[in-house]
C-alpha cells in the first residue's frame, strides 16, 4: 500500500492537490517521514528490592509530519517565487491545515496538524521546500463514519463490529427510546474475550434520545426528552469504563428487559499509521 495522492486544505476551504506523478502543479513530493506508528511513552516505577521496573501506563506522543516538496517551474505561467508564494497560504507557520492522503488500496485518510515550520533555500539550482507539520493527534481518520444499527435484546445474543481501524475508537451509542425504560447495559467482546461492561441506570420514557459518547477528549451522556438536552452522566454505573471499540472483531450486546428497544453505534476508523 503507498500513498498516490496529498490534499492540503485550510480552515478558509483553500485546497492543494499533490498527486505522486503528476508535475502539471508545479509541486512534486520527494519525501514525506513521519507516517509510521509514532513512538510511545512509557511510565514505570522502581522499587529497592525487585530487579527491574513495573510497568504502570503509557501514551503515543504527537505526531511530527516532515514533508518535502519540489518546485517545478515551467517559467512561462509559473515561476519559483510563485510556486513558493502559493506555498506560504497554507504552509505559513502556525497556520492549521488539513491533510488527506489517498491510498492505492483505496484507504482515504485525514490528518489535522499545524504548521512548525517552513523552510526554503532560495539561491538553489533544485529549489524545494521542507515543511514540519505537528499533529497532536497521532491517529489519521477516516473519512466516513461508520453507523451500526440494532436493538436491545433480553438474551445472550451477540453482534459483531468487524472493526478495521489499528488503533481503539470510542463511538457514540445513542438509544432511541420507544417505552418505559429504567436500566440497559452495554457488554463487549473483544479478541481477548474479556468482557467489558457499561451499565446504566436512570428513568427514560417513550420518545427519549440518549446519547452515550466515549470518544477521548469529547465524552458524555446527554438526554434530548421534548428538544431540550440535558446531562444524564449521573446514569452511568461508577464502576463502568467508557468503551473503545478495538482492531479487529467486537462482540457485542445490549441487554434490557422486556421489549426490544432501537439503537445506533456510530465510529470514525483510527489508523496509528500508514
Amino acid at each position: 500500500m503507498s500513498i498516490i495522492k496529498v490534499e492540503v486544505r485550510t480552515p478558509l476551504g483553500m485546497l492543494l492537490t499533490l498527486p505522486l506523478e503528476d508535475v502539471s502543479s508545479g509541486y512534486v513530493i520527494s519525501d514525506i517521514q513521519g507516517l509510521d506508528p509514532v513512538k510511545a511513552v512509557l511510565v514505570s516505577s522502581t522499587f529497592a528490592n525487585l530487579d527491574g521496573a513495573q510497568y504502570q501506563t503509557s501514551r503515543r506522543e504527537p505526531r511530527n509530519i516532515l514533508m518535502t516538496l519540489e518546485l517545478k517551474p515551467d517559467y512561462i505561467n509559473k515561476t519559483v517565487r510563485e510556486l513558493r508564494t502559493n506555498l506560504y497560504s497554507f504552509f505559513s507557520p502556525k497556520t492549521e491545515v488539513y491533510l488527506r492522503f489517498f491510498m492505492t488500496d483505496g484507504l482515504t485518510v485525514n490528518i489535522t496538524g499545524r504548521v512548525e515550520s517552513f523552510e526554503t533555500a532560495l539561491f538553489t539550482q533544485e529549489p524545494k521546500v521542507d515543511i514540519s507539520l505537528m499533529c497532536f493527534d497521532p491517529d489519521f481518520l477516516g473519512l466516513t463514519p461508520v453507523v451500526i444499527s440494532h436493538d436491545t435484546v433480553s438474551t445472550l445474543t451477540e453482534f459483531t463490529i468487524d472493526y478495521e481501524g489499528s488503533v481503539p475508537t470510542g463511538f457514540l451509542f445513542t438509544l432511541n427510546v420507544d417505552r418505559s425504560l429504567s436500566a440497559f447495559t452495554i457488554y463487549q467482546r473483544p479478541g481477548d474475550n474479556i468482557i467489558r461492561t457499561f451499565d446504566f441506570a436512570a428513568s427514560l420514557v417513550n420518545l427519549d434520545v440518549l446519547k452515550i459518547n466515549s470518544v477521548k477528549g469529547n465524552k458524555y451522556v446527554t438526554l434530548t426528552r421534548t428538544g431540550t438536552d440535558s446531562s444524564l452522566l449521573y446514569g452511568k454505573s461508577p464502576q463502568s469504563n467508557w468503551m473503545e471499540l478495538q482492531p479487529g472483531e467486537n462482540h457485542m450486546r445490549v441487554f434490557a428487559t422486556g421489549a426490544a428497544v432501537p439503537f445506533t453505534i456510530t465510529y470514525t476508523p483510527r489508523y496509528g499509521g500508514l
